[in-house]
């Protein structure tokens, strides 16, 4: 669920581009609250992926196509134009895997 970022192990961060003329800031939070579970959103602009005591695999979208991220507990990474050449992508799902 969407949660206010505040460094608890349980959030998942996920950086954007953040852009006040369309209300986008600049990382949205969630708390995982079970083992597995997962959300589907569009959140775009997202150029990385951080966990906490939990491992997440999530889907962007960039140019028709569709990548899987998979980010370890405790893990973060970079994403779409968060990489060298990487495309603009949408966050589209997040799954908690454990």
């Amino acid at each position: 669920m969407l949660a206010t970022c505040d460094g608890s192990a349980d959030q998942i961060r996920v950086y954007t581009v953040e852009d006040s003329t369309v209300g986008r800031k600049g990382d949205y939070c969630f708390r995982a609250t079970a083992a597995s579970g997962y959300l589907t959103l569009e959140l775009p602009r997202v150029f990385a992926l951080e966990t906490g005591d939990h491992p997440i695999s999530a889907d962007l979208t960039a140019n028709g196509a569709t990548t899987t991220v998979d980010v370890a507990e405790g893990g973060f990474e970079s994403v779409g134009e968060g990489t060298v050449g990487g495309a603009r992508s949408v966050l589209v799902e997040i799954r908690v895997t454990g």
